[in-house]
């Protein structure tokens, strides 16, 4: 059986996905985690690419949304860490 370039970008994106997804389930990562939130953002970003060489539209459509999710919850992520760097005592809203 021989693979693609394409092919293995999508295997990489759907082990990124199923990664986060254990990590989750196992309890060692947390959903407002940044690696959670990197890894799902690469995963999708790789699975975006894969349904567009396929052309599978409504895939294209569920990765974006999920690429996009990931990425504005990296942002936040990215925010919080910031915060909490120049003040220790930081809290974040509940």
């Amino acid at each position: 059986m021989y693979f693609n370039l394409s092919t293995w970008i999508g295997i990489a994106g759907m082990v990124l996905i199923l990664l986060a997804f254990l990590m989750i389930q196992w309890q060692k990562w947390h959903q407002d985690d940044l690696i959670y939130d990197l890894v799902n953002f690469f995963g999708s970003a790789a699975l975006i690419y894969y349904a567009i060489i396929g052309n599978a539209i409504p895939f294209i459509i569920l990765n974006f949304i999920w690429a996009a999710s990931s990425l504005r919850d990296v942002f936040i992520d990215i925010k919080v860490l910031r915060a909490i760097k120049h003040n220790p005592h930081w809290k974040q809203a509940t």
